[in-house]
């Protein structure tokens, strides 16, 4: 099986991203957060607009407590942010990135797979 391998002076330079050890951790953390299915699909709830817990659970059809331990994680990790309001508290998504993030990754998800072209030098 032959693989073409660059030499060094067959391409420029390239920088690495000046980016922070912990930032890529958070952004690890982000992404196992967004990684469950229930999850992701609270946040595609809160795309809407804010919502107490209990209008979450009965979207959902789960129990109160199992959707106030989803959005405690995802507060804890930054995706989601609450608000008292007598005895509700409101949840919603934290800023425009988690708004866009969530929006691409499901938009992204729905987009018919672009078949590459065969490399006759691939060998199976």
């Amino acid at each position: 099986m032959a693989h073409d391998v660059c030499d060094d002076h067959d391409h420029g330079p390239r920088q690495p991203p000046v980016r922070s050890p912990e930032a890529v951790e958070r952004a690890v953390r982000l992404f196992r957060a967004l990684g469950d299915e229930a999850r992701l699909r609270t946040l595609d709830l809160l795309i809407a607009g804010e919502a107490c817990v209990s209008e979450l659970a009965a979207s959902t059809g789960e129990r109160v407590s199992t959707v106030s331990h989803r959005l405690r994680l995802l507060r804890s990790e930054g995706l989601v942010t609450r608000r008292r309001e007598g005895r509700h508290i409101y949840y919603a998504l934290a800023d425009r990135h988690v708004l866009e993030l969530v929006e691409n990754a499901l938009v992204h998800a729905t987009e018919e797979p672009q078949a590459e072209p065969a490399d006759p030098d691939d060998e199976d």
